[in-house]
């Protein structure tokens, strides 16, 4: 037996007081509250006593009054977030009110990563760990078996940089401040390293290298690197970051809110970009042209990786700033150049920018590193702006990041399964 179609979905029906109360998610006193302020009409069918309302305007009024609780502080089920940390506008994003992408060239990640957290710059400053804590994480990720992604190895450092911390569940601004500048490089350091990359010294992009390639660090790949992380540290309320938040409404601590951001991050719609767009680069490089690469793509049904994005309909001011360091950096041409092919090949039908995971993908495959080299970068870098969002989230009233459920299943009372 089908269910029934819902009353109010019938075209032309109108709703009784309780259905539209249902609808309306309040009680019936407050269905007539609202006729009575002119936000309701109703009216009484002949030979009837109970008034009945149309179903089109209730849910309009429905709809309306989803709209303005998403805008109202502290309603519960909010889906606008205030934040003081990231805004993106006009093609451009900005870290407390400054250009994101002047921050990333002239100052190194940990520096922009100390701006968003406190507003203030701390020239010179770099984070480092207690040999302790990167034990316990390492012995942790070393645990793993070989083929573990880089993303679970750094959620598991972080479980394990946690458990190392008894002060994790104090929640004050300093107390959260100092766990992530000893969680961020902890990640860093768990990882395995390369052939001649097993250094926890100078700036985190130069200690990240050498877990990600083999190949000896030249100071324009470096300054690639290090921007890179910086220009990625925070995007507003991408999925990730918006666990994190979750996670920081219910009290979580900093590492099980950063460990919640790493779970979404490893989803193939969030954190797998740029290693498609790796992938794609080097069977570009290999066919000598991109025009056989993205005909496969599209035949495949799947969408050109590393081209569009939704927040910025011209460039993406990450890219840009990141192809530009890529000019300077050794053996980068070849890359570049597969990059702009695809981007040329695309554009005969459709007009699309290149966005950072492509950039970041000519970094990754022009430096030795594996596909996944970009989802560790970006992991790594976003790990601050998590951070920043947990801080700005404890502030804030507890658990309001809960939204109400609305049901849209069989009308109750049904009858109890055979």
């Amino acid at each position: 037996m089908h269910d029934q179609e819902p009353v109010r979905d019938r075209p032309g029906r109108r709703l009784t007081t309780k259905e539209t109360a249902e609808v309306l998610g309040v009680k019936p006193e407050t269905v007539y509250a609202y006729v009575s302020r002119g936000q309701l009409s109703s009216r009484r069918e002949p030979g009837g006593r109970a008034s009945t309302f149309d179903a089109g305007e209730v849910e309009a009024l429905a709809r309306r009054n989803r709209r303005e609780s998403a805008g109202s502080p502290g309603s519960g089920g909010e889906l606008s977030v205030r934040t003081r940390i990231t805004l993106i506008d006009d093609d451009r994003y900005f870290f407390r009110g400054v250009d994101a992408t002047e921050l990333a060239v002239r100052h190194s990640y940990e520096e922009v990563a100390e701006w968003l957290w406190t507003g203030r710059l701390t020239p010179g400053v770099t984070f480092t760990a207690p040999e302790a804590t990167v034990e316990v994480a390492r012995r942790a990720v070393n645990a793993l078996p070989e083929h573990t992604t880089p993303t679970d190895r750094l959620r598991v450092a972080a479980i394990a940089a946690a458990a190392e911390d008894p002060l994790r569940f104090d929640l004050s601004e300093q107390a959260v401040l100092n766990s992530a500048r000893i969680l961020i490089p902890t990640l860093v350091a768990a990882l395995p390293p390369k052939p001649f990359g097993n250094r926890d010294d100078g700036t985190l992009a130069h200690r990240l290298w050498g877990r990600l390639t083999g190949r000896e660090a030249d100071e324009a790949s470096l300054r690639a690197l290090d921007t890179a992380l910086a220009l990625l540290v925070d995007h507003d309320l991408a999925a990730s970051t918006l666990a994190v938040r979750v996670a920081a409404s219910a009290r979580a601590h900093a590492y099980a809110a950063v460990s919640a951001g790493l779970g979404v991050l490893e989803g193939p719609l969030h954190g797998a970009a740029s290693g498609l767009a790796h992938r794609m680069l080097l069977d570009v490089l290999d066919r000598g042209t991109a025009v056989p690469v993205i005909a496969d793509e599209l035949r495949a049904g799947r969408r050109i990786p590393g081209l569009g994005h939704r927040l910025y309909p011209g460039e993406d001011p990450r890219a840009r700033v990141l192809f530009a360091l890529l000019e300077q950096v050794p053996r980068a041409e070849p890359a570049l150049l597969a990059a702009r092919d695809i981007v040329a090949t695309t554009a005969r039908h459709t007009s699309l920018h290149a966005n950072v995971d492509l950039a970041l993908a000519v970094l990754t495959a022009s430096t030795g590193m594996p596909s996944t080299a970009g989802e560790t970068i970006f992991a790594v870098a976003r790990t601050a702006g998590w951070i920043a969002h947990a801080l700005e989230e404890y502030g804030e009233r507890p658990l309001r990041m809960r939204p109400s459920g609305h049901y849209v299943g069989p009308r109750p009372p049904q009858p109890l399964p055979e």
